[in-house]
C-alpha cells in the first residue's frame, strides 16, 4: 500500500506542476512520461526535477517527457489511470497530434518492440549460460564431456534457449495487435500460424544440406514457415488489426464473437502466407544484408560510423529504428554486432557525465550529475545526455560521439559482436558469457571508452558554467 500511495503522489504533483488543463494526453515508454502539452512554457522544470524518483526532463517531438526509469514509468503511469491498463485510442491521439511520419513510424516501431526485449534479453542470457555449461573449455575443468551431458538435459536447456525465436512472430503479431487496437490472442494466434508445424521450417529450407523444400503454391508461390521473420509477423499483425477494427464496427454483436475471429484469421493466413510473406522476405533479407555490409566496412569504418551515428539517433528519438533491425538480425544469424558497436554510446555518454560531475564546482551539478551517472550505467541515458552532457556546452558533446565511435570502430575491428540486446552498460557483458574472448575484448574495450571519456571531459570540456560556485555556497564559506 505504501509503494501505491508513492506513485499516486509522484503522478499527481507532476499533475499540478504541468497543469491539467495544460495536458492534451500523456503515455509512457521503458523508461519515460510522455506528456503533450499545450504550453511548454508554463512548466517549471526545477519543480518537476525535485519531484521524488524524477531523474530529469526535456521537451522534444512536442512532448514534454518526464523521465523516471524503468519499472518506476509504469507504476506512475498506472497510478495516473487509476490502475486503468493502457487504451490504443489515447496512444494514437498522443503521437498522432504532435508525431508526423518517420518519427511517428519510429515510436510505433518502439511500442510494438520494447514489451518484447525482456523476452529477448533473457533468451540471450540463457544461450550465454549454455555456450558456458556446454563448452569443452567447462566440461574439461570437471572431468567431462558434451557426450556425457543427458539427452534430457540437453532437451530442456533448448527449450529455454529456443522458444522465443522459434515463436517470434506469435510475439510480434501479439503485441502488433496490442499497438494497433485489435484483440491480441487473434494476434498471437495469426502468429503461430507463420510458423505452424504444418508449414516447411524456413531454417531447414535455408540449409541446403536438410533436404527440405518449400511447398509451391499455384506453380510459383513459394510457401515456407516465417521462423525469425520479423518484417513479415510486423506487417501481417498491423493489417490484421486493422481488418478487425472493421469488421468489429460492421458485425452484428451477435455474430461478432465468432465470426470476426474467424475471418481476420483466415483473411490474414491467406495474404500473410501467399502474399506478404514471399513479398517481406526479400526485403527483411536486403535489409540484414546492408546492416551487415555497413558493418563489415574494412579498417573499422563500419563501427566507427554506427558508433557516431547511434548518439545522435538517441538524441532524436530515432534509436528505436534499431530494435527492429537487431530483433532481424538475431532470429536470422543468432547475434547481434549491431549492438555491440552501438554499446559504447552508454559508456562514454557515463564518462563524459563523470567527467564534468568531479571537476564541476557548482553544487546542483555534482548532485544531478552523480545520479545520471549512476543512472547510465543502469542503461537510462536521459539524465546524463539531456540534463548534463548536452546542458551547457557542446564540448562534452562532441568527446562523447568521438569516444563511442572509437569504441565502435575497436570492435568492429575485434569482429565482438553480441547474442541479445535489451541489456546496456554494466549489464551488457552478459550478452558475451557464451565465449570468454568476445567477453574479454568487449569489456577491455568498454573500460578504455569510458575511462577516455572521464579523462578528455575533465581535461578539455568542462563547461564553463558548472565551474561557478552557487551562491548559497560561496556564503557558506564566507561565513
Amino acid at each position: 500500500m505504501m509503494s501505491e500511495n508513492k506513485y499516486e503522489r509522484i503522478g499527481k504533483e507532476l499533475i499540478q506542476i504541468i497543469g491539467e488543463d495544460n495536458i492534451e494526453s500523456y503515455v509512457h515508454c521503458a523508461t519515460r512520461l510522455r506528456f503533450s502539452v499545450k504550453d511548454r512554457k508554463k512548466i517549471d522544470d526545477e519543480a518537476i526535477e525535485k519531484i521524488d524518483e524524477v531523474k530529469g526532463v526535456f521537451y522534444n517531438a512536442g512532448q514534454y517527457q518526464v523521465i523516471l526509469g524503468t519499472g518506476t514509468v509504469n507504476k506512475v503511469y498506472s497510478a495516473l489511470r487509476g490502475g486503468r491498463p493502457d487504451e490504443e485510442e489515447e496512444q494514437e491521439s498522443s503521437s498522432s497530434n504532435k508525431e508526423k511520419g518517420i518519427r511517428r513510424a519510429v515510436r510505433t516501431l518502439a511500442d510494438i518492440f520494447i514489451p518484447i526485449i525482456p523476452i529477448i534479453a533473457a533468451t540471450g542470457l540463457f544461450l550465454g549460460l549454455k555456450g558456458v555449461l556446454t563448452s569443452d573449455a567447462f566440461l574439461g575443468l570437471i572431468g567431462k564431456s558434451i557426450e556425457d551431458i543427458p539427452e534430457y538435459l540437453l532437451t530442456l536447456i533448448s527449450v529455454l534457449t529456443d522458444t522465443a525465436f522459434a515463436f517470434l512472430p506469435a510475439l510480434i503479431c501479439w503485441s502488433a495487435f496490442r499497438k494497433f487496437g485489435g484483440m491480441p490472442v487473434i494476434g498471437f494466434v495469426l502468429g503461430l500460424m507463420l510458423v505452424s508445424p504444418s508449414l516447411p521450417n524456413a531454417y531447414a529450407v535455408a540449409d541446403i544440406n536438410s533436404g527440405v523444400e518449400p511447398i509451391i503454391a499455384f506453380g510459383f508461390i513459394p510457401i515456407v514457415g516465417y521462423q525469425g521473420s520479423v518484417l513479415t509477423a510486423l506487417v501481417v499483425g498491423f493489417f490484421g488489426a486493422k481488418l478487425e477494427r472493421k469488421l468489429r464496427a460492421v458485425m452484428p454483436n451477435a455474430l461478432d464473437l465468432i465470426f470476426t475471429p474467424f475471418f481476420v484469421l483466415l483473411s490474414m493466413m491467406i495474404t500473410g502466407l501467399l502474399i506478404l510473406g514471399p513479398l517481406l522476405h526479400f526485403l527483411e533479407a536486403g535489409l540484414v544484408a546492408v546492416v551487415i555490409q555497413l558493418i563489415d566496412i574494412p579498417l573499422g569504418i563500419g563501427g566507427l560510423l554506427i558508433g557516431f551515428i547511434y548518439p545522435l539517433a538517441v538524441m532524436t528519438g530515432m534509436h528505436h529504428l534499431f530494435i527492429m533491425i537487431e530483433t532481424t538480425m538475431l532470429a536470422n544469424t543468432g547475434f547481434n554486432p549491431l549492438i555491440t558497436l552501438c554499446a559504447m554510446y552508454g559508456f562514454a555518454n557515463a564518462g563524459t557525465c563523470l567527467g564534468i560531475t568531479v571537476k564541476a564546482k557548482k553544487s546542483t551539478v555534482k548532485v544531478t550529475g552523480a545520479s545520471a551517472t549512476a543512472t547510465q550505467l543502469l542503461g537510462v541515458s536521459e539524465p546524463a545526455l539531456f540534463g548534463v552532457v548536452m546542458r551547457y556546452s557542446t564540448k562534452p558533446l562532441y568527446v562523447m560521439i568521438a569516444c563511442s565511435a572509437v569504441g565502435g570502430a575497436i570492435l568492429s575491428l575485434l569482429n565482438v559482436q553480441a547474442n541479445s540486446y535489451g541489456l546496456a552498460v554494466v549489464l551488457s557483458p552478459l550478452m558475451y558469457i557464451y565465449d570468454w574472448s568476445q567477453l574479454l575484448a568487449y569489456l577491455v574495450v568498454s573500460v578504455i571508452i569510458f575511462v577516455a571519456a572521464f579523462v578528455i571531459t575533465y581535461l578539455f570540456a568542462v563547461p564553463k558554467e558548472v565551474m561557478v560556485e552557487d551562491e548559497e555556497v560561496k556564503v557558506r564559506n564566507v561565513g
